[in-house]
């Protein structure tokens, strides 16, 4: 990579005695050489101005739907990770739902191998069950090993709960982490958007609250049961919120996660029949959106998440009850997140929760902000305006509902693994 200079930049590394402060940070053949209060560009120096911008640490997505293997017709490796680098993400953690399943050692190191040296870090999620059908138990010890970060069946929530006390008993021995998304399938059959006073006045049946908590509720009295490591994905509700709230002041080692669009969105804005705002969890009412921002803000949830899958236009445009659950997310969710939330987001916060607890909970090592050390950055201006062109998406689906929005708030630049791109 060439080599790059970041001016008055305001860095974000609350690991660093320079937390909070104005600097300039001189990064050679990926390596940060100089970090001071002035430093002149040395011959043949990219410059870039961030004045009135930050940098951090790379953000990290878990949960990002791919399409390689299987499906790369909706998104391939390439495409990706050139949409992680525009939302401004030096990491993604994928989901195993693709075809092969990502389900014994071989399709992890297929992802591994796939990604060697990679502006973005693709890490992977392995199964707990063959094809994630939830049934038989996949060996997790071999994917552990082979560098699986965690364990999940992904948009499948796992509805036996003899698999999920096996699942947690099992990964105890080596510590490993079970993510589990809290949808009782029994009580939500047929459902299209979240269960209330919309559901009903557009005739449709609902995603009842209580098929979240139940599940959530089962799932931590196995958590206390076992003793075992829990991370519950896509929390919706005002009572998974207190739920998880609660598991928390157990003791219990219990973390959660909520996607974007559950921040932003709510169940009315699908009076219009927007199959793009069609996703999963289900966009719930005005309480639960303002509960889950006050989850964030007290520290009941732990890191937010773009829920990126993408899906073909033949199977979202079309009408409402036919088309299938999910939305593209990586490259619009800090747009989304400081226009609509700056005031009760800080941007110290907003790193914590995009980028420090995903790598604490998946037990990946934090990279400081320190002179010596390989750069793994991500810069971000919050006052830049940019507007979301569909000539613009990196993405190789389209399936999002914000196209020709305009945001406050840009990512500006990414470096990772002795490379870099800048916005």
């Amino acid at each position: 990579m060439s080599d790059l200079l970041l001016q008055k930049v305001t860095l974000i590394d609350p690991a660093s005695e320079l937390n909070g402060k104005i600097r300039d940070v001189l990064i050679q053949k990926g390596k940060i050489v100089e970090i001071k209060a002035n430093i002149a560009p040395p011959n043949k120096t990219k410059i870039l101005d961030a004045k009135g911008g930050y940098c951090s640490v790379g953000w990290m997505d878990v949960g990002v739907q791919t399409g390689d293997p299987g499906f790369e017709h909706r998104e391939t490796l390439e495409s990706v990770s050139k949409a992680a680098a525009a939302g401004g993400f030096t990491g993604i953690v994928c989901q195993p739902n693709t075809l092969p399943v990502i389900q014994s050692k071989s399709e992890v190191l297929y992802l591994q191998n796939r990604a060697v040296d990679n502006l973005v870090d693709i890490l992977p999620i392995g199964a707990i069950s063959h094809d994630c059908e939830g049934v038989d138990m996949t060996e997790m010890y071999d994917m552990h090993h082979a560098g699986a970060l965690a364990f999940s069946d992904g948009k499948y929530p796992i509805q036996d709960a003899g698999l999920m006390l096996r699942s947690l008993q099992y990964v105890k021995a080596f510590n490993g982490l079970i993510i589990n998304h809290p949808q009782e399938d029994s009580i939500s059959k047929n459902a299209q958007l979240h269960e209330g006073m919309i559901s009903t006045s557009l005739g449709m049946p609902g995603f009842p609250s209580v098929a979240e908590e139940l599940m959530l509720q089962r799932d931590i009295e196995l958590l206390e049961y076992t003793g075992s490591r829990l991370h519950v994905a896509n929390i919706s509700t005002a009572g998974g919120v207190a739920l998880l709230q609660k598991a928390k002041a157990r003791g219990l080692n219990i973390t959660g996660s909520t996607p974007i669009m559950n921040l932003i969105f709510e169940d009315k804005d699908l009076l219009q029949f927007d199959t793009n705002l069609k996703v999963l969890p289900p966009l719930r009412e005005k309480a639960d959106r303002k509960a889950l921002i006050k989850g964030f803000q007290n520290g009941t949830l732990d890191y937010l998440n773009s829920n990126h899958i993408p899906l073909e236009e033949e199977i979202k445009m079309v009408e409402f009850p036919y088309a299938k659950f999910g939305a593209i997310g990586l490259e619009t969710l800090y747009g989304l997140l400081n226009t609509h939330l700056k005031k009760k987001f800080t941007p110290q916060k907003m790193v914590e929760i995009l980028a420090i607890n995903p790598r604490k909970i998946l037990g990946i090592p934090v990279p400081p902000i320190a002179k010596n050390s390989f750069a793994n950055l991500t810069v971000f201006h919050p006052d830049r305006k940019w507007t979301y062109e569909a000539a613009h998406i990196k993405s190789k689906s389209r399936n999002t509902p914000l196209i020709g929005q305009t945001f406050t708030g840009k990512v500006i630049a990414v470096i990772n693994n002795k490379k870099m791109e800048l916005f």
